[in-house]
């Protein structure tokens, strides 16, 4: 696209070289690229549909029941609350439990909150979920503190 107009002692018709990069193609091929990923990109972004219930504040004088929390301790310690248990013995323990706070619902069928220390080895969580999943307990919850 560019051409050398003055100077130069060539003959009639040289038009010498011009060593000057074409930016124009480069510039096509962004805008292209540009036009594309401002299509594409809204495309790959995904809604997922929940259907939450409305937040509603309990009535005043209302008891807020405390949730069942299940600890875990470097180590493998684990606990039901305050109260220390073993994986053995942690889905009896815990189904105790759940049965004193609310026997009208079944232990499997109420929610069970985790909280581990950040220095629990990953086998050491994931033997304490399995164990809750393999007796029925699959209402499970993380417990995640802010800084």
């Amino acid at each position: 696209m560019g051409a050398k107009l003055g100077g130069g002692g060539g003959g009639r018709f040289d038009l010498g070289q011009n060593s000057d990069i074409n930016v124009t193609p480069f510039v096509d091929v962004m805008l292209v690229l540009l036009i594309i990923f401002m299509v594409a990109i809204p495309a790959a972004t995904v809604s997922i549909k929940l259907d939450l219930p409305p937040a509603q504040p309990p009535p005043p004088g209302t008891k807020i029941k405390e949730p069942i929390v299940i600890n875990i301790q470097n180590g493998g310690a684990v606990f039901i609350d305050t109260a220390a248990t073993s994986l053995a013995t942690l889905t009896g323990d815990l189904s105790r439990r759940l049965a004193q706070d609310d026997p009208a619902t079944p232990p499997t069928q109420q929610r069970v909150y985790i909280r581990a220390d950040k220095t629990v080895r990953y086998g050491d969580f994931m033997a304490v979920m399995n164990t809750l999943q393999g007796n029925g307990f699959y209402q499970v919850a993380l417990i995640n503190e802010e800084l």
